[in-house]
């Protein structure tokens, strides 16, 4: 949802990449990244199908992947800034490619003819707004030493697409280059390879459509965070709440088929653990019993002025530890 150009990304180049590994082998050739034949034969349209579709089914799937988890950008940013982030890196990881290659023959003597194809260079260029701009969440550690984060997992997929084929790291390098230049605003790249307006409306108008997805209706709209891992926060704070006041509405309608006031000891033991006559078998030493949570006459008398009773008002206060937004939503809504 609200990432099309993700999507479009992660279906269109794995299904060209399954394409040609298993029924179109002898088109393979057309899709390799031959850098001697760009060079030599002036072959430059190698530069555009060769750094497009992957021809290694593994390099597809990692990518793949990793370009799932960056659709947060595409998000956060918008598609038009999103796709001109990646067109900024597609083009200039291909002259960083070039350099390096240069640079690896000079120092080292060594010739590389070809380097492996596929949308590798923008791929390692999002690392660097995802290092820089979303945060580190640990979530448990290893053998008490070792720390497992919520981007953990994307470094890891990262490192296994690295380590892939032999000269991947030239792909690496280069886009880490240049997503550093383009995030950086060096020479004020971002300006000058952007993608225009016209153009992403016409995207917009024709592709968008085949490629947005509905958002998901089994699940509960609630204020997107800058994050997964805070939007997953959110999901289960609200569904906490949810549970809390059908609790409440239950009770209440005990209290109205029993009368009396809501024995708020059974919905909230972690929070009130007072004496309650209700309970007859459990007498606790008076030692034992913590003191009953201060209420704000203030916060009881604008829950008054709502037209709540004031034995209700001081007890949603007392169990909700004198949150007034919790008590105000327990007695609004139930």
């Amino acid at each position: 949802d609200k990432a099309p150009l993700s999507k479009s990304l992660l279906l269109v180049p794995s299904a060209i990449s399954i394409l040609l590994t298993l029924l179109f082998q002898h088109y393979q050739k057309f899709f390799a990244y031959n850098l001697q034949a760009v060079k030599e034969d002036f072959q430059v349209w190698r530069l555009v199908c060769g750094r497009t579709i992957c021809l290694d089914l593994k390099d597809t799937f990692c990518s793949s992947l990793l370009i799932y988890n960056f659709r947060i950008f595409e998000r956060r940013y918008g598609s038009r800034k999103f796709s001109s982030f990646l067109l900024g890196a597609w083009m200039l990881s291909a002259l960083f490619d070039l350099l390096l290659v240069e640079i690896t023959q000079y120092i080292f003597g060594i010739t590389i003819n070809s380097l492996p194809s596929g949308f590798l260079g923008p791929v390692f260029a999002l690392f660097v707004p995802f290092y820089s701009s979303i945060p580190r969440v640990q979530v448990t550690q290893v053998l008490g030493h070792f720390s497992i984060t919520n981007k953990s997992l994307v470094y890891i997929l990262g490192l296994q697409l690295l380590t892939s084929g032999s000269y991947i790291w030239i792909l690496a390098l280069s886009g880490l280059i240049s997503g550093i230049c383009y995030s950086s605003s060096i020479l004020k790249v971002h300006r000058i390879l952007c993608v225009p307006r016209w153009v992403a409306k016409v995207f917009s108008w024709t592709l968008e459509p085949v490629f947005s997805s509905a958002e998901p209706t089994n699940e509960v709209r609630v204020g997107m965070g800058a994050t997964v891992d805070i939007q997953r926060q959110q999901r289960m704070e609200l569904l906490d709440r949810q549970i809390m006041m059908s609790q409440v509405a239950q009770m209440r309608r005990q209290r109205q088929q029993q009368g009396g006031m809501i024995n708020w000891n059974r919905l909230f033991p972690p929070l009130r653990h007072r004496h309650n006559a209700n309970y007859q078998d459990h007498h606790p030493s008076e030692q034992g019993i913590p003191p009953p949570t201060e209420v704000s006459e203030e916060q009881v008398a604008r829950l008054m002025e709502m037209g709540f009773s004031r034995g209700d008002a001081l007890e949603a206060l007392r169990a909700s530890n004198n949150d007034l937004n919790v008590a105000t939503n327990f007695l609004l809504q139930h």
